[in-house]
This record gives structure tokens, sequence and C-alpha cells, in this order.
């Protein structure tokens, strides 16, 4: 999932939104203002937008899937044994789970302190996914300007450009402002989360957290890395003259061998 975030977020930096200084000025600001500029900045910040809700609904869950590899590779022998036991602990809500790490799992040095900066940073991101990807109805965070009507003519308590009724409307309701603290706030607190841990169990987590490919030994229950972070393919090709006419190939002749190249599977 990390990997998908920093995909999407590297399109996003792409793109080089900044609305501060791309914002198009007002009818009355410019004399002439071209049709396809129009265009092409809503092109990228349709796009950008779309990619930035992607983002701000995947990060909480990133942070919760962290949670979730701590216990299912440190959780206590006894909770793990029980069936019910192993479900009623992974299936508690995020704070929970979060303020009871250091009693249902090992290698925990210090008790996870829940009213830390990072994790009530975390707490209200949460909240905050919650709001965007449910749709909830929250005025406070939804409104952008006041109207009043004189009969049937709307009028304004403060005049907005088109940018700011349009573009500027979607920005603020996607939180594109928000994205970078937000990366910054999931970090911080699985880097809180670890630094609980003691050295060498820490150690173990942020290697296997960093890597796609893992086992699990069935008889002992350890965990490790299978496969290298390289992928590496290669194919025999056999000369034409080393192949006799009947389909054989000719004894003590090779040919060239092809090159061998490695690729990195992020």
């Amino acid at each position: 999932m990390r990997r998908a975030v920093e995909k999407m977020l590297s399109e996003v930096h792409a793109l080089d939104l900044q609305p501060e200084t791309q914002a198009i000025p007002d009818i009355t600001e410019v004399d002439d203002i071209q049709q396809d500029r129009w265009g092409e900045i809503l092109g990228r910040y349709s796009k950008g937008l779309g990619l930035c809700f992607g983002i701000r609904s995947m990060l909480p869950v990133m942070a919760e899937a962290y949670v979730n590899f701590l216990l299912f590779a440190l959780m206590r022998p006894e909770l793990k044994s029980d069936d019910r036991l192993r479900e009623n602990t992974i299936r508690q809500p995020i704070d929970v789970r979060v303020k009871s790490l250091h009693m249902t799992c090992v290698g925990f040095a210090n008790p996870v302190d829940y009213s830390s900066p990072a994790c009530k940073s975390y707490h209200t991101l949460v909240n905050e996914r919650n709001d965007l990807l449910h749709g909830n109805v929250v005025l406070e965070k939804l409104r952008f300007n006041d109207v009043y009507f004189h009969g049937r003519v709307p009028v304004f308590k403060e005049y907005r450009s088109m940018w700011e009724r349009t573009v500027g409307v979607e920005i603020n309701a996607v939180g594109l402002q928000r994205l970078s603290e937000e990366v910054a706030t999931v970090n911080a607190f699985i880097e809180y989360l670890s630094s609980c841990m003691k050295p060498d169990v820490k150690k173990n987590i942020d290697m296997m957290s960093d890597k796609r490919d893992l086992g699990l030994n069935q008889q002992n229950g350890r965990i490790g890395i299978l496969f290298s972070d390289r992928l590496v393919d290669m194919h025999m090709v056999m000369d034409s003259k080393t192949t006799a006419p009947n389909g054989d190939a000719q004894p003590g002749v090779a040919g060239d061998a092809p090159p061998v190249g490695g690729a990195p599977l992020n």
C-alpha cells in the first residue's frame, strides 16, 4: 500500500499544482483569458484532485495496515493460539488496537501512549478521512460562501472569482492543501509505534514492513523475507549453426549467451 501511495504522490507532484500562483485571474483584472488555458489547467487539476482524494482516503488505511501487521507478527502466543481471542484482538476499533499493542504483542519496550502528539494527529486524520470517504455533511467544512436573495436575485456576501467558485471549491473540498501534512502525520504515527519496540524487534519489523514478498513457516510460525527486491529473467538462445539439418544439436558447439539483466520489483 505504501508503494501505491508513493506512486500516486509522485504523479501529483509531477502535475505541479500550485493554486496560489496558478489561479486564473478574474475577468475584471485582465483583458483576455485564452480558452485553451482554462482547458489545460482544469485538466491538470481534475486529475490531481482525483489523485489527492485517493491518497487521503488511503493514508489512514496504510497506518492501520501497519498496526495489523504488528498484531500478526508479534501477537502473544496465548492470544494467537486461541481463535476467539485472536479474532477479538484484531477486530477491535483501531484506537483500542493501538492502545493495547504493548499488551497484546511481544517485543514492546514501552507502552503506547495514545495521548502522544503522533497518535492524536492520527486520530484526527481518521475522523477527517471518515467525513471525506463517507460523504458526511459537515457544514463548517463544506461551506464556501454566504448568499442572500433580493427577490430572485442572488446577492453574495463576498464576491468570488470564477476560479474561486469552481476549482477553488473543489480544492478545499478535497483538501489538496492538507495532503503533505497528512502524509507526514501517518509517517510520524508509524515511526512512533516503531520507537516503542525493543531495538532488535524494531530492526526486524522495519526490515520486513519494507518488503513485498514475505513468507510464513507454518511449522514454527516464523515470518521471513522470501526474495530479493530484484527480479532476474533470461532464456536460452541457440545459434542456427549449432543445429543439424535433422534438428539435433551438434556436440561441442555453443551459441553466444544472451545478456542477463536485472530489474527492480518496485
